[in-house]
């Protein structure tokens, strides 16, 4: 297989294009603070100040995540011992919810009005 003129200038076109694309999807504006939901290979994004109901495919059914008022919690689930219901709602960067028998996992990213300071901030 021969190289023609254009096939490299192509190749790092679409390189660029994916990382811009997924710099402006994942990568949110400084301060903001995001819901990451994801369920078999699939993810959800949402700002935490988004007022949302998101049902989410999962293993034994649809497990119902709610965002409202900067918190995330997940509302009902398929599975049978409930835990993420009970695990109650999270609104802090890097808390997490997780629906093992439904296979669904929610997290929060970005830095949040709750979230304390390093050693290193001022």
């Amino acid at each position: 297989m021969k190289l023609k003129a254009f096939d490299i200038p192509a190749v790092a076109l679409a390189a660029a294009v994916a990382v811009v694309s997924a710099v402006l999807v994942y990568g949110g504006g400084a301060g903001e603070t995001r819901v990451i939901i994801e369920s078999h290979g699939k993810t959800w994004v949402y700002p935490l100040d988004a007022d949302e109901e998101v049902s989410v495919p999962g293993e034994l059914g649809s497990t119902v995540v709610h965002i409202h008022g900067g918190k995330v919690a997940v509302e009902s689930s398929p599975c049978a011992n409930q835990t993420c219901v009970a695990a109650g709602a999270i609104d802090s960067n890097g808390q997490w919810i997780a629906c093992l028998p439904n296979g669904v996992f929610v997290r929060i990213e970005g830095s949040s009005k709750n979230e304390a300071p390093d050693a290193t901030s001022r």
